[in-house]
């Protein structure tokens, strides 16, 4: 029988302290923007943001640099799209509010309508049949 001998791997190396601290706030700022998302209509993605431009210079060299690009590009990219689409929703509850305006003014004509009728028939002296 031949002994197995384990293949020797290489230790990874141990991060450094600022490197933690990176990582840390890289995964804070990935749960924010997706909190931010879900439950603050993006308000604690604004928080995420202005951490991501305030610790993008220190991450300069590591891999965390690359995830806080990512993160400013995307809320960006994000929020051009959300402007573009609102266009066409605005637009069309414009129109809509037009048209539902317009449904409004016929209860309004009627009741305006009778209250002049009563009015001018209070003014004669004459009862509503």
């Amino acid at each position: 029988m031949t002994d197995l001998q384990p293949i020797p791997h290489p230790e990874p190396a141990q991060p450094s302290p600022q490197e933690q601290a990176l990582r840390r706030i890289v995964l804070l700022d990935y749960l924010l923007h997706i909190t931010g998302l879900l439950l603050t209509m993006g308000l604690l993605s604004v928080v995420a943001l202005i951490i991501n431009y305030i610790k993008r210079e220190d991450a300069d060299g590591t891999i965390y640099r690359s995830h806080m690009d990512w993160m400013i590009r995307t809320f960006w990219w994000f929020l051009f799209w959300v402007v573009i689409s609102f266009i066409p929703v605005l637009m069309l509850a414009a129109l809509s509010a037009g048209l539902l305006a317009f449904l409004f003014l016929i209860p309004s004509l009627w009741f305006l309508y009778r209250m002049i009728k009563g009015l001018l028939r209070l003014v004669d002296g004459r009862a509503i049949s």
